[in-house]
């Protein structure tokens, strides 16, 4: 043949060669030089990082004429015959095309024969896993007591298909993928021995795409070559597999650090007119977002695959971003290529998830926001904080839980009553010198509803409550029950406001509230408001009024005034939830 492939070409001829395998070859050496050789092995591991080569590495040292110490000769004639693939000694089997018990049946009646010539009979059995169940059975008294002349070599890609009763029966090797350095190095070695010229940057993309193997990165050497000639360059390969270039990377998160849409959208068109895929894209993208992750987690760029040139890049722009920017950026990236490939229009989700990206707000820690909030509070005059610690609270009284707003549903606060606050009251010019419930009165229409009744008085709705909440059980028992555990805590024209002690019974009465107005309607004879707040009144503290007492003459609560509530209204601009 004039012409090998460099996988051939190339292909290891001793141990030593192995690239990246050294655990196992060494293994393998000592085994031989001690005479401890196994009559049974099994090789595992991903594509091209050397299974079967060793396979046949270790076939000519246990049948070499003239041994180098542990390794074959590679010159005598057993040697040569194994590397043609033409020794009668050692036989590669394709477990997928001979997977059948006939096989396997075949194989244990030719074991019985010795070897022809050398010392050992070499069974080697690619893709092992292939072989039927009964198969396996079958093989299973062969392999573990074979002729002393016999060695059996399994391959597998997937060893979690082989059975465990095969694999109790071999001394098991697992093979790693090979290291994006170290197949560099050996390209590197054979473009110098081909008298290829080609430069680092070229390499690393070719190491990178090989994606851990060896034999995929010589085939990708062998398709460059034949595109390039004997002079490659990055550029050359980026060219010719239209990939997309790390510039483009760094492109994006200038954007993002920019706030720039615009240049977003067109990268995007960039990419698209190039005929980029948009999945190729963004794998690059979320890669692009960890080796920034990385240096900014580890303050270092020795875990990265890429060029010194861009380590220095990373180095950089790592400072510009937080951990959980980071975090955040890759979440997006992924979901977008998770959806790209069930998408029409994948220009669109790509367009979508850039601008996402770019006008993604930068996050803000728990403990900052609660920095912020001690210093708020320190910028609150004294006196007032003082007035505010010397408030006098009952030790019966529970807390007051604020409600935490988020994806977690939060619970509402529970008042005691003399934290409810009276909404406030707006008196027109010609109404001064009326008390504010005479006021709040003649702004209703003096006095009177829209069919001309007086205003419930809170003497009259205090009375007739037990008596609601009688009806209502009678009509309807369950919500009568929820009733009963509630309070009528204020009384404001027809506007009942009713206290409930949690968010089941505030739920509940509210979907009922129409039920519940039309009954109070045919009890106080006037058309009743129902308003349901969430607070815990002690019955003893229910502010029912005396006999001689009139609405009039309830004192009126001002609203009250929290420094740092107001000061968070201030600087940050909150809002009060009802």
């Amino acid at each position: 043949m004039t012409y090998l492939v460099t996988a051939r070409k190339w292909r290891p001829q001793i141990a030593e060669d192995v690239v990246g395998q050294s655990h196992i070859t060494t293994t393998l050496r000592n085994a031989i030089a001690t005479n401890r050789i196994s009559h049974a092995y099994l090789f595992s591991g991903p594509r091209g990082v050397g299974k079967t080569t060793t396979a046949r590495i270790l076939a000519k040292a246990i049948n070499c004429l003239h041994p180098n110490g542990s390794d074959p000769d590679n010159t005598c004639e057993l040697c040569t015959e194994i590397t043609e693939g033409r020794s009668i000694n050692v036989f590669e089997i394709d477990g997928a095309s001979n997977r059948g018990v006939d096989e396997i049946r075949n194989l244990r009646e030719a074991v019985r024969y010795g070897p022809v010539k050398g010392k050992y009979k070499v069974y080697i059995i690619d893709e092992v896993h292939m072989l039927t169940k009964e198969a396996f059975n079958a093989l299973l008294k062969t392999l573990e007591e074979p002729p002393s002349y016999v060695i059996f070599i399994f391959a597998t890609t997937e060893i979690h298909k082989v059975p465990a009763t095969i694999l109790s029966r071999c001394q098991r090797f697992d093979f790693r993928r090979i290291s994006v350095q170290e197949i560099i190095d050996r390209l590197r070695f054979i473009a110098g021995e081909e008298n290829i010229a080609i430069d680092d940057d070229a390499l690393m993309i070719i190491a990178k795409r090989a994606d851990g193997s060896l034999r995929d990165a010589q085939s990708i050497f062998d398709q460059i070559i034949s595109f390039c000639g004997t002079t490659i360059s990055a550029e050359k390969i980026i060219g010719m597999f239209n990939i997309v270039e790390q510039e483009i990377f760094f492109r994006v998160t200038d954007a993002i650090k920019a706030k720039d849409a615009k240049s977003g959208i067109g990268l995007v068109d960039e990419i698209m007119n190039r005929g980029v895929d948009p999945r190729e894209f963004l794998n690059g993208l979320i890669e692009h977002f960890r080796n920034l992750l990385i240096v900014l987690t580890l303050d270092s760029t020795k875990l990265l695959e890429i060029s010194d040139h861009y380590k220095t890049l990373y180095k950089e722009n790592a400072k510009a971003f937080s951990e959980t920017d980071l975090l955040r950026l890759i979440k997006a990236a992924s979901d977008a290529e998770a959806a790209i490939k069930w998408t029409q229009q994948p220009r669109f989700k790509l367009e979508i998830c850039l601008v996402q990206m770019i006008t993604m707000d930068k996050s803000i820690q728990v403990s900052e926001l609660l920095a912020q909030i001690e210093e708020l509070k320190k910028k609150v005059p004294e006196g007032t904080q003082q007035r505010i610690a010397a408030t006098p609270r009952k030790e019966s009284d529970e807390e007051t839980t604020a409600p935490i707003r988020g994806a977690v549903k939060a619970s509402q606060p529970i008042l005691r009553p003399d934290q409810i606050v009276q909404p406030p009251m707006y008196i027109l010019p010609g109404e001064l010198g009326k008390t504010p419930a005479q006021a709040a009165i003649s702004l209703s229409g003096a006095g009177q509803d829209e069919r001309g009744r007086p205003p419930l008085s809170s003497e009259e709705a205090f009375q007739k409550w037990p008596e609601l909440v009688a009806e209502v059980s009678r009509q309807r028992i369950a919500i009568g029950s929820i009733l009963s555990e509630t309070s009528l805590v204020e009384v404001n024209g027809n506007q009942l406001r009713v206290a409930c002690p949690d968010d089941f019974h505030l739920d509940t009465l509210k979907r009922n509230k129409q039920f519940l107005a039309d009954l109070a309607q045919g009890m106080f004879g006037a058309k009743i408001r129902l308003d349901t707040i969430l607070a815990r009144v002690p019955s003893a503290e229910k502010p029912t009024p005396g006999a001689n007492e009139t609405p009039e003459s309830v004192p009126q609560e001002e609203p009250q005034h929290y420094p740092v509530i107001d000061a968070l209204i201030r600087e940050f601009g909150a809002k009060k939830i009802d």
